[in-house]
């Protein structure tokens, strides 16, 4: 018997308050726990290093910990979470993740904390974390009318770029009020925030039907296979994917150009890093107006080929008034990346079939979440041979090159990208999965610190 095409995910209502009132609800929620998980970026090295004192190598371990279960249940995660109400995974994770961080003071506070415990405690958020960014991408369509998904996801980034530069001050500020141990309480709380809020989002008409269930492995290929087959998300991932690896370099090298080939003290560093996140506020509000003037497909190339060469700026730092060459490059920088994702991330909901919409979110994430440990062993490689501006010169003309991902693929003289009639009506995949495109809850979001919720951050 003939598949059903495949669906796009259910509409919220476009009539009245509610989908206003709940897309309000997740934006409260996601801003609060983005300022939690910005702040713990702080606190938890602050554990291990000066509580536990931490070995380089363990901090090493520490940071890597978040990233590592993208590696190896990434892709599962998308088959489980296109079976599943994406809100009752997001509040679990939630569940699950406050847990863990309140288990770290509680073990202080016994004297029995070890560094395996916050290791522990960062790998399993990590896990959460996959689960949770997975669940949300799915879930953000089920809130929102489709024509809304470029508004509200550029407000929601605005919130995660604005909570990025307020944590790190605030965890600072934290650690030296409360201590660092105690301070994780309040990333505990941020997740009970999160969970209330979505518990008060209440879904339009009734709930679809569960989907059938089929091997898990053969879930895993379907969506690898939009992936890799479709030419539009295939352009826009791998375009996502080599963002990430330069930004990963340009991370790995920054502070290190800035303290010791610059000559920036510990007062100014933090607000020059800082400038990135001021910048991703620009780049989110900016980004649906931008895409409405221009159309979706010249918005995405027109922001990458103007800001993305800015970043080169950042290279020809030095003390004094050159400073401002870092704060515009890094301003603008940043701006385009976050602009960029706005539209990448809008696109691949308004796309990809409903059934489909965990499992290539999980993909693309997957994919490109695994050029970033590459990215920051090659920035630090480069800055140890050459030197940290020639490593920077590098990791920035880089970023500039990644725009060729978007030029060798279907986008080019185009204004709008396609949105799910073009891929129901196109892949054959979508007719074959068409009947998995639904799930059993209507109702509740990227980058990515591994507290355990993730913003769907793609580049």
């Amino acid at each position: 018997m003939e598949s059903a095409a495949p669906t796009a995910a259910p509409p919220a209502t476009v009539q009245g308050r509610r989908p206003h009132r709940n897309f309000r609800l997740l934006l409260v929620g996601e801003t609060t726990s983005k300022l939690g998980t910005s702040v713990t970026s702080v606190l938890l090295p602050l554990v291990a290093v000066t509580t536990l004192h931490a070995s380089p190598f363990t901090m090493g371990l520490l940071t890597a910990a978040p990233w590592l279960p993208w590696l190896v249940i990434g892709l599962p995660a998308g088959a489980w979470v296109d079976r599943l109400a994406p809100r009752r995974v997001m509040l679990v994770c939630n569940a699950v993740s406050a847990a863990v961080f309140v288990s770290v003071p509680a073990a202080w506070w016994l004297g029995a904390l070890t560094i395996g415990h916050v290791l522990g405690t960062a790998l399993i958020s990590g896990c959460a974390s996959v689960f949770f960014s997975t669940a949300y991408s799915a879930y953000l369509p089920r809130l929102v009318p489709a024509s809304d998904l470029m508004g509200r996801n550029a407000q929601l980034q605005a919130g995660e770029q604005g909570a990025r530069v307020a944590g790190p001050g605030l965890g600072g500020l934290i650690a030296q009020g409360l201590g660092s141990v105690p301070g994780l309480l309040l990333d505990a709380a941020s997740f009970v925030v999160s969970s209330v809020c979505l518990a008060f989002i209440r879904a339009d008409g009734p709930r679809p039907a569960p989907a059938p269930r089929r091997r898990l492995a053969r879930e895993i290929s379907e969506g690898l296979r939009f992936v890799v087959g479709d030419a539009w998300v295939r352009a826009v991932t791998g375009f996502g994917a080599a963002v990430n690896l330069a930004m990963a370099g340009l991370q790995a090298v920054q502070i290190v150009f800035l303290v010791r080939t610059v000559g920036v003290g510990s007062d100014l560093l933090g607000w020059l890093v800082s400038c990135g996140g001021i910048g991703g506020v620009l780049g989110g509000l900016a980004a649906g107006r931008l895409a409405r003037r221009l159309g979706t497909a010249r918005a995405l190339l027109v922001v990458q080929f103007t800001a993305s060469p800015f970043g080169l700026l950042a290279a020809l730092a030095a003390p004094g008034p050159r400073l401002a060459f870092f704060v515009v490059g890094t301003v603008v920088l940043f701006a385009g990346v976050v602009a960029c994702n706005v539209v990448i991330v809008s696109f691949r909901q308004a796309y990809c079939p409903a059934g489909l919409l965990g499992r290539v979110t999980a993909t693309t994430l997957f994919l490109n979440y695994s050029t970033i440990p590459l990215g920051a062993l090659v920035g630090g490689s480069l800055a140890a041979l050459f030197g940290a501006r020639s490593a920077m010169w590098v990791v920035t003309a880089a970023l500039v090159a990644a725009g060729g991902f978007l030029l060798v693929g279907p986008l080019r003289g185009l204004r709008d990208l396609p949105d799910v009639s073009a891929s129901a009506s196109s892949s054959a995949l979508g007719d074959e999965t068409g009947e998995n495109g639904k799930h059993t809850e209507n109702g509740t979001h990227a980058e990515n610190s591994g507290n355990g919720r993730g913003g769907d951050t793609d580049t």
